[in-house]
Protein backbone atom coordinates (compact mmCIF):
# COMPACT_ATOMS: atom_id res chain seq x y z
CA UNK A 1 0.00 0.00 0.00
CA UNK A 2 0.80 3.89 -0.26
CA UNK A 3 1.68 5.85 1.97
CA UNK A 4 -1.24 7.22 4.06
CA UNK A 5 -0.84 11.02 3.22
CA UNK A 6 0.04 9.40 -0.43
CA UNK A 7 -3.33 7.33 -0.76
CA UNK A 8 -5.37 10.41 0.90
CA UNK A 9 -4.46 12.53 -2.38
CA UNK A 10 -5.96 9.82 -4.86
CA UNK A 11 -8.70 8.82 -2.36
CA UNK A 12 -12.15 9.35 -4.33
CA UNK A 13 -14.18 12.92 -3.21
CA UNK A 14 -16.10 12.20 0.43
CA UNK A 15 -19.82 11.55 -0.93
CA UNK A 16 -18.67 9.03 -2.99
CA UNK A 17 -16.52 7.28 -1.01
CA UNK A 18 -19.55 7.02 1.41
CA UNK A 19 -21.74 5.95 -1.27
CA UNK A 20 -23.63 2.88 -0.78
CA UNK A 21 -26.51 3.39 -2.99
CA UNK A 22 -25.97 0.30 -5.30
CA UNK A 23 -26.27 -2.73 -3.45
CA UNK A 24 -23.39 -1.04 -0.30
CA UNK A 25 -21.19 0.23 -3.49
CA UNK A 26 -20.84 3.84 -4.95
CA UNK A 27 -23.07 4.22 -7.89
CA UNK A 28 -20.56 4.53 -10.35
CA UNK A 29 -20.26 0.72 -10.26
CA UNK A 30 -23.32 0.66 -11.74
CA UNK A 31 -22.16 2.63 -15.30
CA UNK A 32 -18.85 0.83 -15.08
CA UNK A 33 -20.35 -2.36 -14.73
CA UNK A 34 -23.25 -2.12 -17.38
CA UNK A 35 -20.70 -0.28 -19.39
CA UNK A 36 -18.47 -3.50 -19.54
CA UNK A 37 -21.77 -5.88 -20.01
CA UNK A 38 -21.69 -4.60 -23.24
CA UNK A 39 -18.06 -4.35 -24.14
CA UNK A 40 -18.14 -8.17 -22.98
CA UNK A 41 -21.20 -8.80 -25.04
CA UNK A 42 -19.11 -7.54 -27.60
CA UNK A 43 -15.81 -9.01 -27.09
CA UNK A 44 -17.84 -12.93 -26.40
CA UNK A 45 -20.19 -12.31 -29.18
CA UNK A 46 -16.73 -12.15 -31.66
CA UNK A 47 -14.99 -14.95 -29.58
CA UNK A 48 -17.80 -17.19 -30.04
CA UNK A 49 -17.81 -16.76 -33.99
CA UNK A 50 -14.12 -16.31 -34.53
CA UNK A 51 -13.16 -19.56 -34.67
CA UNK A 52 -15.47 -21.20 -36.21
CA UNK A 53 -15.52 -18.28 -38.63
CA UNK A 54 -12.09 -18.74 -39.42
CA UNK A 55 -12.31 -22.81 -39.67
CA UNK A 56 -15.44 -23.23 -41.84
CA UNK A 57 -15.08 -19.59 -44.12
CA UNK A 58 -12.23 -17.42 -43.65
CA UNK A 59 -9.60 -19.28 -44.52
CA UNK A 60 -10.78 -21.87 -46.80
CA UNK A 61 -10.13 -20.80 -51.04
CA UNK A 62 -12.31 -18.53 -52.32
CA UNK A 63 -12.31 -16.61 -49.33
CA UNK A 64 -8.87 -16.01 -47.63
CA UNK A 65 -7.99 -14.71 -50.75
CA UNK A 66 -9.96 -11.22 -50.34
CA UNK A 67 -8.75 -10.31 -46.67
CA UNK A 68 -6.60 -7.67 -47.25
CA UNK A 69 -2.56 -7.81 -46.17
CA UNK A 70 -3.62 -11.38 -45.09
CA UNK A 71 -0.61 -13.54 -47.27
CA UNK A 72 1.92 -11.20 -45.97
CA UNK A 73 -0.02 -11.68 -42.21
CA UNK A 74 0.71 -15.56 -42.71
CA UNK A 75 4.24 -15.25 -43.92
CA UNK A 76 5.19 -13.35 -40.92
CA UNK A 77 3.28 -16.06 -38.49
CA UNK A 78 4.68 -19.07 -40.31
CA UNK A 79 8.40 -17.46 -40.20
CA UNK A 80 8.03 -17.09 -35.89
CA UNK A 81 5.79 -20.18 -34.97
CA UNK A 82 6.50 -22.34 -38.47
CA UNK A 83 4.30 -23.83 -40.74
CA UNK A 84 0.91 -24.44 -39.63
CA UNK A 85 -2.35 -25.89 -40.53
CA UNK A 86 -5.80 -23.97 -41.27
CA UNK A 87 -6.94 -25.27 -38.03
CA UNK A 88 -3.36 -24.17 -36.46
CA UNK A 89 -3.58 -20.83 -37.91
CA UNK A 90 -6.57 -20.41 -36.92
CA UNK A 91 -5.95 -21.27 -33.52
CA UNK A 92 -3.02 -19.03 -33.17
CA UNK A 93 -4.68 -15.89 -34.81
CA UNK A 94 -7.21 -16.45 -32.29
CA UNK A 95 -4.94 -16.95 -29.58
CA UNK A 96 -2.91 -13.96 -30.66
CA UNK A 97 -5.93 -12.01 -30.83
CA UNK A 98 -7.00 -12.43 -27.40
CA UNK A 99 -3.37 -11.73 -26.34
CA UNK A 100 -2.90 -8.44 -27.64
CA UNK A 101 -6.54 -7.12 -26.98
CA UNK A 102 -5.40 -7.48 -23.08
CA UNK A 103 -1.79 -6.82 -23.59
CA UNK A 104 -2.39 -3.51 -25.22
CA UNK A 105 -4.07 -1.88 -21.63
CA UNK A 106 -0.19 -1.30 -20.71
CA UNK A 107 0.10 1.13 -23.30
CA UNK A 108 -3.53 2.38 -22.66
CA UNK A 109 -2.79 2.54 -19.07
CA UNK A 110 0.48 4.53 -19.37
CA UNK A 111 -1.34 6.73 -21.64
CA UNK A 112 -3.85 7.42 -19.46
CA UNK A 113 -1.59 7.74 -16.28
CA UNK A 114 0.27 10.32 -17.94
CA UNK A 115 -1.54 12.40 -20.71
CA UNK A 116 -5.02 11.68 -21.31
CA UNK A 117 -6.85 10.30 -18.12
CA UNK A 118 -8.74 7.58 -17.85
CA UNK A 119 -12.27 9.24 -19.26
CA UNK A 120 -10.79 10.10 -22.10
CA UNK A 121 -8.83 6.81 -22.86
CA UNK A 122 -12.40 4.78 -21.98
CA UNK A 123 -14.47 6.33 -24.42
CA UNK A 124 -11.94 6.27 -27.19
CA UNK A 125 -11.55 2.55 -26.99
CA UNK A 126 -14.93 2.49 -26.69
CA UNK A 127 -15.33 4.07 -30.27
CA UNK A 128 -12.65 1.95 -31.49
CA UNK A 129 -13.94 -1.05 -30.54
CA UNK A 130 -17.17 -0.13 -32.26
CA UNK A 131 -15.75 0.65 -35.30
CA UNK A 132 -13.72 -2.59 -35.24
CA UNK A 133 -16.99 -5.07 -34.28
CA UNK A 134 -18.66 -3.29 -37.65
CA UNK A 135 -15.93 -3.69 -40.22
CA UNK A 136 -15.97 -7.39 -39.05
CA UNK A 137 -18.96 -7.67 -41.31
CA UNK A 138 -16.42 -7.00 -44.54
CA UNK A 139 -14.46 -10.25 -44.91
CA UNK A 140 -11.48 -7.96 -46.85
CA UNK A 141 -11.61 -6.34 -43.14
CA UNK A 142 -10.63 -8.60 -41.56
CA UNK A 143 -7.05 -7.33 -40.47
CA UNK A 144 -8.27 -3.92 -40.43
CA UNK A 145 -11.13 -5.19 -37.67
CA UNK A 146 -8.53 -7.17 -35.60
CA UNK A 147 -6.65 -4.04 -35.23
CA UNK A 148 -9.54 -1.56 -34.00
CA UNK A 149 -10.08 -3.95 -31.71
CA UNK A 150 -6.88 -4.09 -30.15
CA UNK A 151 -6.08 -0.62 -29.91
CA UNK A 152 -9.89 -0.22 -28.76
CA UNK A 153 -9.32 -2.60 -26.05
CA UNK A 154 -5.89 -1.04 -25.18
CA UNK A 155 -7.67 2.11 -24.52
CA UNK A 156 -10.61 1.02 -22.56
CA UNK A 157 -10.04 -2.38 -20.73
CA UNK A 158 -7.27 -1.35 -17.67
CA UNK A 159 -8.52 2.03 -17.81
CA UNK A 160 -12.34 0.98 -16.92
CA UNK A 161 -11.10 -1.82 -14.33
CA UNK A 162 -8.61 1.22 -13.21
CA UNK A 163 -11.97 3.10 -12.47
CA UNK A 164 -13.31 0.78 -10.64
CA UNK A 165 -11.19 0.51 -7.69
CA UNK A 166 -10.56 4.62 -7.96
CA UNK A 167 -14.38 4.61 -6.66
CA UNK A 168 -12.89 3.34 -3.32
CA UNK A 169 -10.53 4.86 -0.22
CA UNK A 170 -7.45 3.88 1.17
CA UNK A 171 -8.27 0.85 2.74
CA UNK A 172 -11.94 0.00 1.99
CA UNK A 173 -12.55 -3.02 2.33
CA UNK A 174 -15.18 -3.08 -0.12
CA UNK A 175 -13.15 -3.17 -3.40
CA UNK A 176 -12.50 -6.91 -3.94
CA UNK A 177 -16.05 -7.33 -3.15
CA UNK A 178 -16.78 -4.23 -5.73
CA UNK A 179 -14.35 -6.06 -8.37
CA UNK A 180 -16.48 -9.51 -7.91
CA UNK A 181 -19.84 -7.64 -8.55
CA UNK A 182 -18.19 -5.99 -11.25
CA UNK A 183 -17.40 -9.60 -12.66
CA UNK A 184 -20.40 -10.74 -11.84
CA UNK A 185 -22.61 -7.89 -13.73
CA UNK A 186 -20.00 -7.80 -16.92
CA UNK A 187 -20.55 -11.86 -17.52
CA UNK A 188 -24.52 -11.05 -17.85
CA UNK A 189 -23.00 -9.35 -21.14
CA UNK A 190 -20.96 -12.69 -21.53
CA UNK A 191 -23.96 -14.71 -20.96
CA UNK A 192 -26.29 -13.25 -23.43
CA UNK A 193 -23.46 -12.65 -26.00
CA UNK A 194 -23.58 -16.20 -27.48
CA UNK A 195 -27.20 -16.05 -27.65
CA UNK A 196 -27.46 -12.99 -30.04
CA UNK A 197 -24.56 -13.09 -31.31
CA UNK A 198 -23.64 -16.28 -31.84
CA UNK A 199 -27.29 -17.95 -32.97
CA UNK A 200 -27.27 -15.26 -35.57
CA UNK A 201 -23.69 -16.01 -36.63
CA UNK A 202 -24.49 -19.95 -36.76
CA UNK A 203 -27.89 -19.49 -38.49
CA UNK A 204 -27.85 -16.17 -40.62
CA UNK A 205 -24.45 -15.87 -41.58
CA UNK A 206 -21.68 -14.82 -39.49
CA UNK A 207 -21.28 -11.13 -40.71
CA UNK A 208 -24.64 -10.73 -39.19
CA UNK A 209 -23.11 -12.00 -35.84
CA UNK A 210 -20.78 -9.48 -35.81
CA UNK A 211 -22.83 -6.48 -36.65
CA UNK A 212 -24.48 -7.55 -33.38
CA UNK A 213 -21.51 -7.13 -31.47
CA UNK A 214 -20.74 -3.50 -32.97
CA UNK A 215 -24.46 -2.55 -32.14
CA UNK A 216 -24.27 -4.03 -28.72
CA UNK A 217 -20.41 -1.99 -28.63
CA UNK A 218 -22.77 1.50 -29.36
CA UNK A 219 -24.93 0.81 -26.39
CA UNK A 220 -22.01 0.34 -24.18
CA UNK A 221 -21.03 4.18 -25.46
CA UNK A 222 -24.22 5.83 -24.55
CA UNK A 223 -24.27 4.07 -21.45
CA UNK A 224 -20.76 4.93 -20.00
CA UNK A 225 -21.31 8.55 -21.92
CA UNK A 226 -25.03 9.23 -20.04
CA UNK A 227 -23.62 8.09 -16.73
CA UNK A 228 -20.19 10.25 -16.70
CA UNK A 229 -20.89 12.70 -13.53
CA UNK A 230 -21.05 8.91 -11.00
CA UNK A 231 -17.61 8.05 -12.41
CA UNK A 232 -14.40 9.00 -10.18
CA UNK A 233 -11.83 11.49 -11.19
CA UNK A 234 -8.92 11.19 -13.05
CA UNK A 235 -6.16 9.96 -11.25
CA UNK A 236 -2.82 10.39 -12.82
CA UNK A 237 0.71 11.77 -11.74
CA UNK A 238 -0.24 14.92 -13.24
CA UNK A 239 -3.59 15.31 -11.49
CA UNK A 240 -1.94 13.87 -7.94
CA UNK A 241 -1.33 16.71 -5.39
CA UNK A 242 2.19 16.37 -4.43
CA UNK A 243 3.47 13.50 -1.72
CA UNK A 244 6.22 12.23 -0.31
CA UNK A 245 8.18 9.63 -3.22
CA UNK A 246 7.16 5.83 -2.18
CA UNK A 247 10.64 4.42 -1.11
CA UNK A 248 8.84 0.90 -1.21
CA UNK A 249 7.49 1.33 -5.08
CA UNK A 250 9.61 -0.90 -7.17
CA UNK A 251 9.05 -3.82 -4.49
CA UNK A 252 5.28 -3.03 -4.85
CA UNK A 253 5.60 -3.40 -8.19
CA UNK A 254 8.09 -6.65 -8.42
CA UNK A 255 5.01 -7.80 -6.31
CA UNK A 256 2.32 -7.21 -8.60
CA UNK A 257 4.91 -8.92 -11.98
CA UNK A 258 5.59 -12.11 -10.00
CA UNK A 259 1.99 -12.89 -8.77
CA UNK A 260 0.73 -12.57 -12.03
CA UNK A 261 3.12 -15.65 -13.14
CA UNK A 262 1.03 -18.54 -11.57
CA UNK A 263 -1.86 -16.20 -13.19
CA UNK A 264 -0.52 -16.38 -17.02
CA UNK A 265 0.25 -20.33 -16.51
CA UNK A 266 -3.83 -21.08 -15.35
CA UNK A 267 -5.18 -18.77 -17.93
CA UNK A 268 -3.02 -20.27 -20.61
CA UNK A 269 -4.50 -23.34 -20.06
CA UNK A 270 -7.98 -21.85 -19.19
CA UNK A 271 -8.41 -20.53 -22.47
CA UNK A 272 -9.00 -23.34 -25.01
CA UNK A 273 -12.29 -23.74 -23.53
CA UNK A 274 -13.50 -20.88 -26.14
CA UNK A 275 -10.56 -21.97 -28.58
CA UNK A 276 -10.11 -25.74 -29.39
CA UNK A 277 -13.16 -26.83 -27.34
CA UNK A 278 -15.92 -25.15 -29.69
CA UNK A 279 -14.37 -26.68 -32.88
CA UNK A 280 -13.90 -29.97 -31.12
CA UNK A 281 -17.83 -29.64 -29.56
CA UNK A 282 -19.05 -28.59 -32.82
CA UNK A 283 -17.14 -32.17 -34.87
CA UNK A 284 -17.81 -34.37 -31.69
CA UNK A 285 -20.09 -33.60 -29.21
CA UNK A 286 -23.85 -34.58 -28.53
CA UNK A 287 -26.01 -30.83 -28.24
CA UNK A 288 -28.90 -32.21 -28.91
CA UNK A 289 -31.68 -31.91 -26.40
CA UNK A 290 -34.90 -32.69 -26.80
CA UNK A 291 -34.76 -33.39 -30.46
CA UNK A 292 -33.19 -29.85 -30.96
CA UNK A 293 -29.26 -29.65 -31.60
CA UNK A 294 -28.45 -26.44 -29.97
CA UNK A 295 -25.71 -23.95 -32.01
CA UNK A 296 -22.32 -25.02 -30.37
CA UNK A 297 -21.78 -21.67 -29.27
CA UNK A 298 -24.58 -21.54 -26.88
CA UNK A 299 -22.14 -23.13 -24.44
CA UNK A 300 -20.09 -20.01 -23.98
CA UNK A 301 -23.46 -18.79 -23.01
CA UNK A 302 -23.39 -21.07 -20.35
CA UNK A 303 -19.60 -20.48 -19.54
CA UNK A 304 -20.72 -16.83 -18.52
CA UNK A 305 -23.64 -18.16 -16.13
CA UNK A 306 -20.82 -20.48 -14.83
CA UNK A 307 -18.92 -17.61 -14.40
CA UNK A 308 -21.42 -15.89 -12.39
CA UNK A 309 -21.87 -18.57 -9.83
CA UNK A 310 -18.13 -19.23 -9.67
CA UNK A 311 -18.17 -15.78 -8.14
CA UNK A 312 -21.20 -15.68 -6.20
CA UNK A 313 -19.78 -18.87 -4.36
CA UNK A 314 -16.52 -16.82 -3.40
CA UNK A 315 -17.90 -13.91 -2.43
CA UNK A 316 -19.40 -15.42 0.79
CA UNK A 317 -16.35 -17.56 1.53
CA UNK A 318 -14.06 -14.84 1.13
CA UNK A 319 -16.30 -12.46 3.80
CA UNK A 320 -16.97 -15.31 6.29
CA UNK A 321 -13.32 -15.82 6.22
CA UNK A 322 -12.28 -12.27 6.20
CA UNK A 323 -14.82 -12.01 9.39
CA UNK A 324 -12.47 -14.56 11.71
CA UNK A 325 -9.12 -12.75 10.08
CA UNK A 326 -8.32 -15.78 7.85
CA UNK A 327 -9.20 -14.17 4.52
CA UNK A 328 -6.17 -15.85 2.10
CA UNK A 329 -4.16 -13.60 0.25
CA UNK A 330 -3.60 -13.31 -3.35
CA UNK A 331 -1.10 -16.10 -3.85
CA UNK A 332 -3.72 -18.81 -2.14
CA UNK A 333 -6.39 -17.41 -4.13
CA UNK A 334 -4.42 -17.72 -7.35
CA UNK A 335 -3.24 -21.65 -6.20
CA UNK A 336 -6.88 -22.62 -5.50
CA UNK A 337 -7.77 -21.06 -8.90
CA UNK A 338 -5.45 -22.64 -10.82
CA UNK A 339 -6.43 -26.17 -8.67
CA UNK A 340 -10.12 -25.80 -10.33
CA UNK A 341 -8.43 -24.81 -13.66
CA UNK A 342 -6.88 -28.36 -14.11
CA UNK A 343 -9.85 -30.20 -12.28
CA UNK A 344 -11.58 -29.06 -15.10
CA UNK A 345 -9.87 -30.00 -17.86
CA UNK A 346 -8.37 -33.24 -15.81
CA UNK A 347 -12.53 -34.31 -16.25
CA UNK A 348 -12.42 -33.50 -19.87
CA UNK A 349 -9.90 -35.67 -20.43
CA UNK A 350 -11.72 -38.79 -18.50
CA UNK A 351 -14.95 -38.55 -20.22
CA UNK A 352 -13.76 -37.07 -23.70
CA UNK A 353 -15.12 -39.19 -26.59
CA UNK A 354 -14.12 -39.29 -30.12
CA UNK A 355 -17.85 -39.29 -30.95
CA UNK A 356 -21.15 -38.59 -29.65
CA UNK A 357 -19.31 -36.71 -26.36
CA UNK A 358 -21.80 -35.98 -23.61
CA UNK A 359 -23.02 -32.81 -22.71
CA UNK A 360 -22.88 -33.07 -19.23
CA UNK A 361 -18.75 -33.01 -18.83
CA UNK A 362 -18.40 -29.88 -20.94
CA UNK A 363 -20.63 -27.69 -18.62
CA UNK A 364 -18.90 -28.95 -15.67
CA UNK A 365 -15.89 -27.73 -17.34
CA UNK A 366 -17.33 -24.17 -17.63
CA UNK A 367 -18.64 -24.49 -14.02
CA UNK A 368 -15.37 -25.61 -13.19
CA UNK A 369 -13.67 -22.86 -14.67
CA UNK A 370 -15.92 -20.63 -13.75
CA UNK A 371 -15.37 -21.46 -10.13
CA UNK A 372 -11.55 -20.85 -10.59
CA UNK A 373 -12.31 -16.79 -12.20
CA UNK A 374 -14.15 -16.14 -9.52
CA UNK A 375 -10.87 -16.85 -7.04
CA UNK A 376 -8.08 -15.46 -9.40
CA UNK A 377 -9.70 -12.35 -11.98
CA UNK A 378 -11.03 -10.25 -9.08
CA UNK A 379 -8.46 -11.20 -6.81
CA UNK A 380 -5.44 -9.89 -8.94
CA UNK A 381 -7.06 -6.61 -10.30
CA UNK A 382 -7.65 -5.81 -6.49
CA UNK A 383 -4.55 -6.71 -5.56
CA UNK A 384 -2.61 -4.72 -8.72
CA UNK A 385 -5.22 -1.57 -7.94
CA UNK A 386 -4.34 -1.37 -4.38
CA UNK A 387 -0.63 -2.63 -4.24
CA UNK A 388 0.46 0.10 -6.97
CA UNK A 389 2.74 2.94 -6.22
CA UNK A 390 1.47 6.41 -6.25
CA UNK A 391 0.78 7.54 -10.29
CA UNK A 392 0.65 4.14 -11.65
CA UNK A 393 -2.25 2.75 -10.73
CA UNK A 394 -4.08 2.28 -14.16
CA UNK A 395 -0.83 0.82 -15.39
CA UNK A 396 -0.18 -1.89 -13.23
CA UNK A 397 -4.38 -2.57 -13.61
CA UNK A 398 -2.98 -2.54 -17.00
CA UNK A 399 0.04 -5.43 -16.29
CA UNK A 400 -2.67 -7.69 -14.33
CA UNK A 401 -4.73 -7.27 -17.75
CA UNK A 402 -1.64 -7.88 -19.81
CA UNK A 403 -1.20 -11.24 -18.36
CA UNK A 404 -4.41 -12.42 -19.13
CA UNK A 405 -3.22 -11.79 -22.92
CA UNK A 406 0.12 -13.20 -22.23
CA UNK A 407 -2.04 -16.06 -21.38
CA UNK A 408 -4.17 -16.05 -24.38
CA UNK A 409 -1.00 -15.88 -26.53
CA UNK A 410 0.48 -19.10 -24.60
CA UNK A 411 -3.37 -20.59 -25.05
CA UNK A 412 -3.08 -20.18 -28.79
CA UNK A 413 0.42 -21.46 -29.38
CA UNK A 414 -0.53 -24.51 -27.64
CA UNK A 415 -3.55 -25.26 -29.72
CA UNK A 416 -1.03 -26.63 -32.28
CA UNK A 417 -0.89 -29.77 -30.13
CA UNK A 418 -4.32 -30.88 -30.37
CA UNK A 419 -3.82 -32.76 -33.64
CA UNK A 420 -1.27 -34.58 -32.59
CA UNK A 421 -2.54 -35.68 -29.04
CA UNK A 422 -5.50 -35.79 -29.72
CA UNK A 423 -8.36 -34.42 -27.66
CA UNK A 424 -7.67 -36.83 -24.51
CA UNK A 425 -4.15 -36.41 -24.37
CA UNK A 426 -4.66 -32.55 -25.24
CA UNK A 427 -7.04 -32.06 -22.14
CA UNK A 428 -4.54 -33.55 -19.93
CA UNK A 429 -1.57 -31.35 -21.33
CA UNK A 430 -3.98 -28.82 -19.90
CA UNK A 431 -4.79 -30.34 -16.44
CA UNK A 432 -1.16 -30.62 -15.83
CA UNK A 433 -0.68 -26.75 -17.01
CA UNK A 434 -3.49 -25.66 -14.27
CA UNK A 435 -1.92 -27.67 -11.66
CA UNK A 436 1.80 -26.16 -12.87
CA UNK A 437 0.14 -22.85 -12.45
CA UNK A 438 -0.86 -24.18 -8.31
CA UNK A 439 2.53 -24.85 -7.75
CA UNK A 440 4.10 -21.93 -8.92
CA UNK A 441 1.72 -19.85 -6.95
CA UNK A 442 2.34 -21.92 -3.55
CA UNK A 443 6.77 -21.80 -4.30
CA UNK A 444 6.20 -17.66 -5.12
CA UNK A 445 4.12 -16.92 -1.73
CA UNK A 446 6.99 -16.32 0.35
CA UNK A 447 8.56 -13.89 -2.11
CA UNK A 448 5.72 -11.96 -2.59
CA UNK A 449 4.98 -11.92 0.78
CA UNK A 450 8.74 -10.60 1.89
CA UNK A 451 8.05 -7.80 -1.24
CA UNK A 452 5.09 -6.88 0.53
CA UNK A 453 6.69 -6.48 4.63
CA UNK A 454 7.56 -2.35 5.24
Amino acid sequence: MLPENAMASLAPPADMDEDTAWFGHPRGLAVLSATQVWERFSYFGMNALLGLYMVGQLLKAGHVETVLGFRAFRSVLEALFGPMTELALAALIFGLYGGLFNIMPVVGGWLADRYIGQRRAVMAGLLLMAAGHLAMASEALFLLALALLVSGGGLLVGNLYAQVGNLYGAGDPRRDRGYSVHLIALNIGAFAAPLVCGTLGERFGFHWGFTAAGIGMLIGVATYWFGRATLPPDISLATAAPTPRDPHARRRILAILIATLPYIVAIASAMQAYNIVIIWAEATMDRTVFGFEAPVTWLLTFDGLATIIGVALTIPIWSRLAARGREPGIMAKLAVGSLSVASAWGLMALTATPQASPLLPVLLLYLLLGIGYGWMLPSIHAFASSTAPLGTVTTMVSVAVMAFGLGNIGSGWLGRFYEPLGATGFFALLAAIGVGGALLAAVLQPVVTRLLKP
